[in-house]
């Protein structure tokens, strides 16, 4: 699993979501990518997402690897605590990314 703590040139998190930004030029990569979460309601935050503005990233293995990573990584930020209080990054896919 790839390190993103030194790469990350962004980063927002609070109760009500927010998101990490890294620079994709150490993965051989010329771009940015993100995680993301966005708040629900009721308390809730949504699914962890991930962006990039690389055209067509999705369809790069290394690049959809990545931004696996990085939601995992953004996740374990965001949930500290994977027992009672915590959901794991499994359970946490499984729901929507936005109340809209």
């Amino acid at each position: 699993m790839r390190t993103f703590k030194d790469k990350i040139i962004r980063q927002r998190i609070n109760s009500r979501g927010g998101g990490i930004e890294i620079d994709l030029q150490e993965f051989g990569h010329n771009g940015r990518m993100t995680a993301y979460q966005n708040y629900l309601g009721g308390g809730m935050l949504g699914r962890v997402a991930s962006d990039c503005n690389i055209e067509n990233w999705k369809e790069n293995d290394e690049l959809v690897e990545i931004a696996y990573e990085l939601r995992q990584y953004f996740h374990s930020l965001t949930n500290t605590d994977d027992s009672v209080e915590g959901t794991s990054f499994e359970q946490n896919q499984n729901l929507p990314i936005s109340a809209y």
